[in-house]
């Protein structure tokens, strides 16, 4: 479908952009559904982030709510950080160097043989 008319059906210009560079993954085979099962959280995150207006956080959402996967932890979610800053640090939200730490824990207990999350 043209850009004039993806516009006239309502979408701002950029949103039509990254509608048909999602319709362009799809069609190539970039993107195909009935791989999706089996691979990879991160390597989904990959390709869905390979399309433009696509970024870590829409990739994980739909990780967690389209497919269901049950090991996705969004640390860069504002909402859930909010959230883990009211039930565990009396309401105070992590600061940056925090979650770089929590990181860090999780790389090192990972590299242990340790499933802690992706």
């Amino acid at each position: 479908m043209r850009l004039p008319s993806l516009r006239r059906a309502g979408l701002s210009e950029r949103k039509a952009v990254y509608l048909r560079d999602l319709a362009r993954h799809f069609a190539r085979g970039a993107l195909d559904p009935r791989e999706w099962p089996v691979l990879e959280d991160e390597t989904l995150i990959g390709r869905l982030t390979d399309v433009k207006g696509i970024g870590r956080w829409t990739a994980e959402m739909f990780l967690i709510f389209h497919e269901l996967r049950p090991d996705v932890f969004p640390v860069d979610d504002i909402g859930l950080q909010k959230a883990v800053a009211l039930h565990y640090h009396d309401g105070e939200r992590l600061a940056p160097v925090g979650t770089l730490q929590a990181r860090g824990i999780c790389t090192s207990a990972a590299s242990r043989g340790y499933q802690v999350m992706r």
